[in-house]
């Protein structure tokens, strides 16, 4: 690495910090999880040219939900994950939106310890090896004026899988456009299980699952 690129990254990481210090609150440390490796460093500086310019909309974990469901012989299972982060720009024209979010594997919640305990275990999720689901876009395309398509990669239990979300958005505060203040976010996708290495009790538990979220986010204002 030569010294223009060292500048680089230290000038990039000197931003990150600056747009998401501690300061703002519930929004702490929103792009310090990917900063790892995880994500390329031109996706972060994507979202970091999107905060400058305003059009970056920050997930609040506390009014948003992301689960699962799946079917089974003896009922539906649904999975509530409580710990995750990330952020969106709304593509324009375009598709150069961009969608970034990671969950706590073991953060989920499944209204009953047994299953709970199967779920987070070797042949589900297995959360104490995997300990983190990320979602990285690479596509955004507008369907109708408040639906879109996501398309992007979803990395689960180590193994990275295309996906697409069906979204729909509905403005909670600010115009009734493209440039909202506030916005819901509900979002849908079908995978299947086994894709991900989880083929246990395949005679037992469906091998497609849906995955939901209804997230609210907040544009972000330097």
């Amino acid at each position: 690495m030569n010294i223009r690129e060292r500048l680089q990254r230290l000038l990039l990481a000197a931003l990150l910090l600056l747009y998401f210090s501690p300061a703002q609150a519930e929004d702490d440390d929103l792009c310090a999880p990917f900063m790892d490796g995880k994500v390329n460093e031109s996706l972060l500086a994507t979202m970091l040219s999107a905060a400058e310019n305003g059009n970056l909309y920050r997930i609040r974990t506390e009014s948003s939900r992301v689960g699962f469901c799946v079917g089974s012989q003896l009922a539906e299972i649904k999975g509530i994950f409580r710990e995750f982060q990330g952020g969106l720009t709304l593509g324009d024209d375009t598709g150069n939106g961009q969608t970034m979010v990671i969950i706590r594997a073991d953060s989920i919640d499944t209204k009953g310890k047994l299953t709970e305990s199967i779920v987070k275990g070797e042949n589900f999720f297995d959360t104490e090896n995997n300990p983190e689901i990320l979602f990285i876009s690479h596509g955004f395309e507008w369907t109708s004026r408040d639906t879109a398509e996501i398309k992007g990669d979803l990395t689960l239990r180590g193994i990275t899988k295309p996906v697409v979300f069906h979204v729909q958005l509905t403005a909670i505060d600010g115009k009734q456009d493209h440039e909202f203040k506030r916005i819901l976010v509900k979002a849908t996708a079908e995978l299947s299980r086994s894709e991900f290495g989880m083929n246990a009790f395949s005679s037992l538990v469906d091998d497609s699952v849906r995955l939901c979220m209804s997230i609210e986010a907040m544009k972000y204002r330097s």
